[in-house]
């Protein structure tokens, strides 16, 4: 099975750490807290209940007096668990005509790879949630070398095809993904239906973060001549020029990224960019605060 990561890749990661702001507060730089609420054996608080609670922590004597459902926290040893959510829907399947090997799900992939990595070596949780239309993919959040393997297995068969699936097939992220859980999501960063769930997540008090991927020639609009542009998912099609349009398109995509950016912001979601033609773990550093990160490419 082919590695995800390159070797200076890999060499790069041992400088990076996975960071949760909302378990070491506001500022986001260094390592997450080793002591957490929850399941623990001395008891700390209660809370009230959240989807995605285990259970077995609800206090049930409690509910029977008040007619409402409380968590029982405690104080515990309790490593991060991290979602990666992936868009595996058919504009993943994007790439640029100079590295006709190599698409945007590829690069997701091998994000994902390297945030799995950084996890392992911390001892926290990781699981992923692949989405298409034909449904999600899940392996719930677990740590250790086995969880990895599955996980590298799980992105190598996967393929990118169809649209973002619609909101009922969505209902295992507000089932599965628990309050102060890390999300990364993975993706072209401007799909309605992603940016909808990035936004619920945040505001359920999920940490998201959201790296966007783009092809260089998104970046560049490299074209010259005549060409047909295709849309992956809807199937629709443009004739043009690529000298006449360079312009009008490279402006429009950056206020389209913009607006995309302040809505983001304005959720207190952290966010990145990548580009195929750059380092894999270039977004990673940006987020997790690497150094140089934002002089690198």
């Amino acid at each position: 099975m082919r590695d995800l990561i390159p070797a200076d890749v890999r060499a790069r990661l041992r400088s990076l750490s996975l960071v949760s702001r909302r378990a070491v507060g506001a500022q986001g730089i260094g390592a997450h807290h080793s002591r957490s609420r929850g399941a623990g054996l001395e008891f700390a608080q209660y809370r009230a209940y959240e989807p995605g609670d285990e259970l077995r922590q609800i206090d049930w004597k409690l509910y029977a007096r008040s007619d409402r459902f409380f968590v029982r926290e405690a104080e515990r040893e309790s490593p991060l668990a991290a979602w990666l959510l992936l868009d595996a829907s058919a504009s993943m399947d994007q790439r640029d005509g100079a590295r006709p090997d190599y698409s945007r799900l590829d690069a997701a992939k091998a994000i994902a790879a390297c945030t799995a990595e950084l996890a392992l070596r911390q001892n926290d949780r990781f699981g992923l949630i692949a989405l298409r239309e034909d449904g999600l993919r899940l392996i719930p959040p677990a740590t250790g070398p086995r969880q990895r393997d599955r996980l590298l297995l799980e992105l190598h068969g996967l393929q990118a095809r169809g649209a973002w699936p619609q909101a009922a097939l969505l209902r295992p992220l507000w089932e599965r993904i628990g309050a102060g859980d890390l999300v990364l999501m993975l993706g072209d960063g401007l799909d309605e239906g992603a940016l909808a769930v990035a936004e619920r997540l945040a505001a359920a008090r999920r940490e998201v973060l959201s790296v966007r991927i783009l092809t260089a020639e998104e970046r560049d609009f490299p074209f010259r001549g005549g060409h047909r542009f295709r849309d992956p998912e809807s199937g629709e099609e443009l004739l043009g020029d690529g000298d006449a349009l360079r312009r009008e398109f490279i402006q429009r995509f950056a206020a389209a990224r913009a607006a995309v950016d302040a809505r983001m912001d304005s959720a207190g979601i952290r966010h990145a960019e990548h580009v195929l033609d750059e380092p894999v773990d270039l977004p990673l550093r940006r987020l997790f605060g690497g150094r140089d990160a934002a002089g690198d490419a």
